[in-house]
């Protein structure tokens, strides 16, 4: 079902009155209420929030108490949205158009988004900033007139967001929002690692140290680009059952290595030593453990977790030079937005590429409290809330026996579509 004609927005230039959740304080509940969301200015874009997840670097920056962590703040920045209005000179997308937010940005303009080689946009450099990334202000305001500070430029969490063009990408609106949602950050994250930033190759051995979201997308990824050997590392024996979904093939559980370490038995298991290793925990030592088991000559270590700010790795400067082995950090996967994300949504629909499992729970938008708890108590991958709209649920959605509809087209007309 394709989406109807767009209507005009009677809103465009004018402050929208909206709900958002806010964190007032580090690690206190959001609140939800009534915020203001500015028209936006030139190269950006409002957008009508449909579907938001939870990814756990909200619930970093939830916590966190000191620099870059400010308050009150509107976290949330895996998302899909619809285009409400358009500032000047915008014409990459137009009111109606459905749209993926980004954390990080794809100008296309400068010499590194011109490069197949990088996705760090050096005319917006990656920053956990409280503003816009072109005019360093916000767009958010309480009903008092104070200030509510963006996260990392999309700031989902609220029903209208406004972002950067150079943050969005047009995606197809067949696909279902809380599907789709996951490419903004956790699964391109993950799945862009093994793809993109290590390159894997067919038949090669992989060795995932965290087996949360992230770790789990990049069994997927590996999956997809053809390793024969994947090894999940993890204290909790339950996520080998889950790693099974993706293509993780063994299991070291991390506590349980009796006088070796994880490195050592990894070392054992392959022969020598991974090809790919992949840290996606946040940890300094399970770096120092997945460069230690990474095969010397050709291995490669990707580092995705984010540690706390200030860590510092310690290398043997002799092993370096020795070893022949390479170590990486990988924002956002390698991903380029704007021409990956829908590379990866068309092998979603085309049954090749993993997200339904990755979904674990989905609740109202006024219950996201609920979905920080389920996240904070490690019950659940991902856990998806509608925005604005009446909420349905996927098993709901597969009882209306609409296969081709799109979950977008149901928001919209959920006054037709959604039975009380």
């Amino acid at each position: 079902m394709a989406m109807e004609a767009k209507e005009p927005s009677k809103t465009q230039g004018k402050p929208i009155r909206c709900k958002a959740a806010v964190c007032r304080k580090a690690g206190e509940p959001l609140v939800i209420e009534e915020v203001i969301v500015a028209p936006p200015r030139p190269r950006e874009v409002r957008i009508r929030v449909i579907c938001t997840s939870l990814c756990h670097s909200d619930i970093t920056f939830w916590k966190l108490q000191v620099p870059p962590a400010i308050c009150p703040r509107i976290l949330g920045h895996e998302a899909i949205g619809i285009v409400e209005s358009v500032g000047e000179n915008v014409d990459e997308v137009a009111e109606g158009d459905v749209v993926l937010p980004t954390f990080l940005p794809d100008c296309g303009e400068c010499t590194d988004c011109k490069s197949k080689k990088s996705n760090l946009c050096s005319k917006f450099p990656f920053e956990v900033s409280p503003c816009m990334p072109r005019y360093h202000d916000s767009r958010f305001t309480d009903l008092n007139g104070e200030v509510l500070h963006h996260f990392l430029f999309v700031s989902s969490f609220s029903k209208y967001t406004v972002v950067d063009v150079a943050n969005i990408t047009k995606v197809d609106p067949a696909i279902p929002p809380n599907r789709a949602c996951l490419l903004s950050c956790g699964v391109s994250t993950g799945v862009g690692a093994a793809w993109r930033t290590a390159g894997v190759e067919p038949g090669s051995t992989v060795a995932i140290f965290g087996l949360g979201a992230i770790g789990l997308a990049v069994a997927e990824g590996a999956r997809l680009c053809g390793a024969t050997r994947i090894i999940g590392v993890d204290l909790n024996p339950e996520k080998f059952e889950l790693g099974k979904k993706f293509g993780v093939t063994d299991f070291v559980n991390s506590a349980n290595c009796g006088d070796k370490s994880v490195s050592q038995v990894i070392k054992e298991m392959t022969d020598g030593g991974a090809d790919y290793c992949f840290e996606c925990v946040g940890m300094a030592s399970l770096v120092h453990e997945a460069y230690a088991c990474c095969r010397k000559g050709w291995g490669k270590t990707i580092v995705l977790g984010v540690d706390k700010p200030g860590t510092m790795l310690s290398l043997s400067s002799s092993e370096v030079l020795h070893s022949g082995k390479s170590l990486m950090g990988s924002l956002f996967g390698g991903i380029k937005a704007k021409t990956d994300i829908p590379v990866l949504l068309k092998r979603y629909m085309d049954k090749e590429l993993r997200l339904d499992e990755f979904v674990t729970h989905e609740v109202k938008f006024e219950e996201i409290n609920e979905a920080f708890n389920l996240l904070l108590e490690g019950k659940c991958l991902r856990c998806t809330m509608y925005v604005g709209y009446r909420w349905l649920k996927t098993s709901e959605y597969a009882t209306r026996n609409q296969p081709t509809a799109s979950l977008i087209v149901i928001a919209l007309k959920c006054c037709k579509h959604v039975v009380p």
